[in-house]
């Protein structure tokens, strides 16, 4: 093996190139046309273009693949995750060619990627498994008729589905049935297989997954589990290695029935067994993914292995070089996962180019896995991870210490992005506790997300940085003499603060109350605000606005304005831009495309009603009506319309 065509995208062909490199080998990247000019591209001996932005078109096109294949002289292809990488018929067409497909063989791939056929194997095998119907299911009263035999409520999911896709749970028929409908559209669509099955959903359930290594020669690790349950939509947000649930005999029993369960179906290289849990730590077979998961980081943190290293060496034939007993645990890991989307209007999916993008700085604690750069372009066309974020400690707190400074130094500027939710979350007493499941997120956040509630020492935080800031920025800082007054307006909420200057250090007060000391490093236009306040640093991410600043720290962003007492006393005279009147129109929420239009013209509608779906991002999104007795006066696109955030759909009269 000498040259490894990477068949994939982003973030984990960066991290493929990084290893590949490390063992002496040559790499080949292919991309779209709308990724040409990523990093990812840039940093491979060689690239070649597969087609336009469509995945269909380029990097699901498995015949323009091979050409390329057969134009750069690859001999290895690492497939990543996500696109061909559980292919079977990619698999088979690369062994034909003589060219060594990294991951595991093609029947053991099959048996694992059909998940009908996986449950049955597993059950076989002496593996738990969750009740449920794994036959055909004809149509969407079918559906209904095997939900209600398994009993609600219930999981629908395409067979071929996976990172959250052909996924839904379903409390009644009417679920059930719209679940069907959905779900077999996202099998069809992405993965071109629209069969379902049907489950019985474990309440209060965790998402615990085991990494399994194994060799060609018989030879099996398990390295130790990953908490998954933090996800939304079916798509994980934040995991952790190891997990605060997970006991020693539980995890001995969960890593022993993952072996299990791989040699069952003869298979090496990487791999990873999901379980899903119940509070009585009952565990139950979920999923077998045939490939490198995206959360791998986290496992090669606490074991110090590069399992692209260890997918590389089995798939030349290599021996593993470790035991079972030689497997430990090292500390503990974190990872967040950085999207590009807006938390706070229900997770919209956002594109763009990145304006401003600054990883915190890496070390041995932090990590951060990305395949952007400033002034790179976040596509609609594909998944909106912009990176992964990685932490380790000794501990968990320490992880989760470096996790909180890791995000409050991101910059990120352009897309909307979800740190203040991560910050948020990692800051959450149950997430602090553990006490997590898979509703984590719905059950947190059950009105949406609107930022970290707020505190009264949080708010007088913000308004020091604010003073701090606006005197930094100011001639005024460098005429400071002694004390200054100052209103701050943190939101809709004023404070009134005065700051001295005092031997090289700053003193902050709030009416009577006695001075607390603050140091600070800030630079104008560098975007962060490091203050310590009575020995607790706080990083601020700063934006200037036309008058005053965003501020962002601890997944609380404000808008906040200091001023001298007179210039507060005159703003309350100047007008305010009411915004437009919406109530009348449906806007797009996102740039994507239009799947349906499920209402017409003269229609009237009723509250909850789907009016449209719309694709971006890999996802269905429905657009529901949220007013009563409203009628439908034009509509303005048709199913296959492009359309551009904040686009109107559709006007009432």
């Amino acid at each position: 093996m000498k040259k490894i065509l990477i068949a994939n995208r982003g973030e984990i062909v960066s991290r493929i190139i990084k290893t590949a490199r490390k063992m002496g080998l040559q790499t080949v990247a292919v991309c779209s046309e709308a990724d040409k000019e990523n990093m990812f591209v840039r940093q491979a001996d060689e690239h070649y273009i597969l087609g336009p932005a469509p995945s269909s078109e380029s990097y699901l096109n498995v015949g323009r693949i091979l050409e390329v294949i057969d134009q750069s002289k690859a001999d290895a292809v690492h497939p990543g995750y996500g696109f061909l990488s559980e292919n079977a018929d990619f698999c088979r067409a690369l062994e034909e060619r003589g060219v060594t497909f990294i991951g595991p063989g093609v029947n053991s791939m099959k048996a694992m990627g059909d998940k009908i056929e996986s449950k049955r194997l597993a059950k076989k095998a002496g593996v738990n498994t969750i009740p449920g119907f794994d036959g055909v299911i004809e149509n969407a009263d079918h559906a209904v008729e095997i939900a209600r035999q398994v009993g609600y409520p219930v999981m629908v999911k395409a067979s071929a589905g996976g990172g959250g896709k052909g996924m839904r749970v379903a409390y009644n028929d009417q679920e059930a049935r719209e679940a069907y409908e959905t779900c077999s559209n996202e099998g069809r669509a992405y993965f071109k297989d629209d069969r379902l099955f049907i489950e019985k959903f474990i309440e209060k359930p965790r998402h615990i997954e085991i990494q399994v290594l194994l060799d060609k020669h018989g030879n099996a690790v398990w390295l130790n589990e990953r908490e998954c349950s933090v996800q939304r939509r079916n798509q994980k947000v934040i995991e952790e290695a190891p997990s605060t649930f997970v006991d020693p005999a539980m995890r001995r029993a969960m890593g022993e029935q993952a072996v299990m369960l791989a040699k069952a179906v003869d298979y090496y290289s990487v791999g990873t067994v999901e379980f899903v849990v119940g509070a009585d730590k009952g565990f139950y077979f979920l999923e077998m993914n045939t490939r490198l998961q995206v959360e791998h980081p986290i496992t090669e943190m606490i074991t110090g292995l590069d399992l692209v290293e260890q997918m590389i060496r089995v798939a030349r034939g290599e021996r593993l070089s470790i035991t079972q007993e030689d497997v430990k645990l090292r500390g503990w890991a974190m990872e967040c996962r950085i999207y590009a989307e807006n938390p706070y209007r229900n997770f919209m999916p956002s594109t763009g180019r990145l304006v401003y993008y600054r990883p915190p700085h890496e070390d041995a604690r932090i990590r951060v896995d990305s395949g952007v750069f400033e002034g790179g372009e976040v596509s609609m066309f594909y998944d909106p991870m912009i990176c992964k974020l990685i932490t380790w400690g000794r501990n968990r707190e320490e992880s989760m210490f470096h996790m909180e400074y890791a995000l409050d130094e991101f910059l990120i500027r352009g897309p909307d992005h979800n740190i203040d939710l991560l910050n948020t979350i990692i800051r959450h007493p149950h997430f602090i506790s553990g006490d997590i499941t898979t509703a984590f997120i719905s059950e947190v956040f059950p009105d949406g997300f609107h930022g970290a509630e707020p505190t009264e020492d949080g708010t007088k935080a913000f308004a020091v940085a604010a003073g701090v800031i606006m005197l930094a920025e100011s001639a005024m800082y460098q005429e400071l003499a002694s004390i200054q007054d100052l209103v701050v307006t943190v939101d809709r909420e004023e404070l009134q603060l005065t700051i001295e200057r005092k031997r090289g250090h700053l003193l902050v007060s709030f009416g009577h109350e006695d001075p607390v000391v603050v140091t600070h490093e800030y630079q104008v236009g560098t975007g962060l605000a490091t203050l310590v306040i009575q020995h607790q640093a706080c990083t601020f991410r700063v934006r200037r606005l036309d008058e005053g600043h965003l501020l962002s720290h601890g997944g609380r962003t404000v808008t906040a304005v200091a001023r001298t007492p007179r210039h507060h006393a005159l703003a309350r005279h100047m007008l305010r831009k009411k915004p437009p009147d919406t109530s009348r129109f449906v806007l797009s929420p996102m740039p994507g495309a239009v799947l349906k239009v499920l209402v017409g013209v003269g229609q009237t509608v009723i509250a909850g009603q789907v009016l449209c779906v719309l694709e971006a991002m890999k996802m269905e999104n429905i657009l529901r009506s949220e007013h009563d007795g409203k009628r439908v006066k034009e509509i303005m696109v048709k199913a296959g319309s492009k359309v551009e955030a904040d686009q109107v759909l559709i006007e009432f009269e």
